[in-house]
């Protein structure tokens, strides 16, 4: 008999019977609530481990109740139920901490997966806090956050995607700015969840052996086939295959990719029958498709069939309203990776992250934040932690004064021909340490550095045992390249 109690708070008398006779066959203690009312003395003498909550009650509306859940106990697990699928509302309840929503009329088996798909991630949980308090917990995918409307309207697509069961949609936008999120949302929010979603890059595989990975053989189709293999189409069947920098596809698989589009069908390597396919196909890529096709790189016709439902996911510096929310999210997502306690971040490196345009888009987000968290020894996030591309996004122009001499005598004016972030900040590190001959405290005042912050930087860059009887000469790599550590400005390379 299963020992999670479910609390079912619904007003449908049909829908209670069907869903108590569903759990109580599964082997569930269940109690029922038909109002917010009922509800809150439930929760106290029943003390559910799951809620299967109704969006519309007669006395309070079903999203505040979900508000008031999750502020009362942040860890309890809430399915989340109303008539149809309405994009907006999921969007809502996905925000205030939902695990499923499931339209109505709902399908059983999808219920009892969604039960326990849940409570099975939750015994995980469990047991690695358990039995390794000191590891790093072992997570499930960071998930799309964000409130801006870019973000609002893609949660909406993807919605829309999910539940009109699109057979093929294409991901566009530069690296790192969750495509692979996206692709795992639109299978979770599908009626294809339960079923597999097999990813494959393009990129990483060999070109001759992209066609068995994606179509199996039969035994004998070549020299070492000495038994049948399925591949990633057949492993799909039912669900998604998610197609990773399709751009770097070669044209003749294209091709057969193109067939498998149309028809439905494709045959394993070796073989003569054809195998029917219902899958959903999800492709994305960093690369100008439309501009491939000119150039003959890539084949018009897949093309074309691929841009029947195409998302653009926008880079970061075109969505910063996002980045405190991000931010705030990582810093949840870490405390509890890392058992770390961090309350927030500084407003003067929250000014920085919001100022900087973040090439490496939410994935260098993250990295910044995850490095920082690993490094920070109090309970906020500070200035020093961030990496010195972030801070450097402050010195626009000859005019910006950053450094450990006095104002108006040090300019960094930044060469066409760009430079070394780190050699720079290496060079000023050496010049702080050489003016009070190796005195840290004094050095690290003068960088507005954390004495920590500057012991790490200083093994870092090998100058434990500076400054030492040598000449003390700034690198021909810095001094030629424009950068400016005196008083007079030598060289700006113009």
């Amino acid at each position: 008999m299963n020992t999670n109690k479910i609390l079912v708070i619904d007003d449908e008398n049909l829908i209670c019977y069907s869903l108590v006779k569903m759990l109580k066959g599964l082997g569930y203690p269940v109690e029922i609530a038909n109002t917010g009312v009922d509800a809150q003395l439930k929760l106290a003498s029943f003390k559910p481990d799951l809620v299967i909550l109704d969006a519309t009650l007669p006395d309070i509306d079903g999203l505040q109740l979900l508000e008031q859940l999750k502020a009362d106990n942040s860890s309890l697990p809430i399915i989340l139920m109303s008539s149809g699928f309405h994009s907006d509302l999921a969007f809502k309840a996905f925000n205030l901490g939902v695990e499923e929503y499931i339209g109505k009329p709902y399908i059983l088996e999808k219920v009892e997966q969604s039960l326990e798909k849940i409570f099975i991630n939750q015994q995980l949980s469990q047991d690695l806090s358990s039995h390794h308090p000191r590891l790093r917990k072992k997570h499930l995918p960071d998930q799309l956050v964000g409130n801006c409307p870019s973000m609002v309207d893609l949660f909406k697509t993807m919605s829309n995607c999910a539940q009109q069961d699109c057979k093929t949609i294409l991901l566009l936008g530069e690296s790192g700015t969750g495509k692979e999120l996206v692709a795992h949302g639109i299978h979770d929010l599908s009626a294809r969840e339960g079923a597999p979603l097999v990813e494959v890059n393009c990129a990483s595989i060999p070109d001759n052996l992209l066609e068995n990975e994606l179509f199996g053989h039969e035994k004998g189709a070549y020299t070492d086939a000495g038994s049948r293999e399925v591949g990633v189409f057949e492993q799909a069947e039912g669900g998604t295959v998610f197609l990773d920098e399709i751009g770097d596809m070669p044209l003749n698989m294209q091709a057969k990719v193109l067939k498998i589009i149309e028809n439905r069908k494709f045959r394993r390597l070796g073989g003569s029958k054809e195998i029917e396919s219902n899958i959903r196909i999800i492709a994305a890529t960093n690369q100008n498709l439309a501009e491939m096709v000119k150039e003959k790189k890539f084949r018009g016709d897949l093309y074309y069939r691929l841009n029947m439902m195409t998302i653009v996911l926008k880079p970061l510096r075109e969505r910063k309203r996002c980045i405190p929310s991000m931010v705030e999210y990582f810093i949840d997502r870490l405390n509890d990776e890392y058992g770390r306690s961090v309350n927030g971040i500084s407003k003067e490196a929250m000014r920085v992250l919001m100022d900087y345009d973040w090439p490496g888009n939410v994935r260098e987000l993250r990295n910044a934040v995850e490095r920082a968290m690993m490094l920070e020894q109090g309970k906020e996030l500070s200035i020093d932690h961030f990496c010195q591309e972030t801070r450097s996004s402050n010195l626009k122009g000859a005019g910006c004064i950053f450094g450990c001499a006095e104002p108006n005598k040090v300019a960094i004016v930044l060469p066409v021909s760009g430079i070394s972030i780190e050699e720079v900040e290496k060079e000023y590190l050496r010049q702080a340490l050489e003016r009070y001959d190796g005195n840290q405290t004094k050095a690290a005042k003068c960088l507005g550095l954390t004495l920590d912050t500057l012991r790490y930087r200083r093994k870092k860059f090998g100058l434990e045992n500076y400054p030492a009887a040598h000449d003390h000469k700034v690198p021909t790599e810095i001094a030629g390249r424009g950068v400016v550590v005196g008083s007079k400005k030598e060289n700006t390379g113009s």
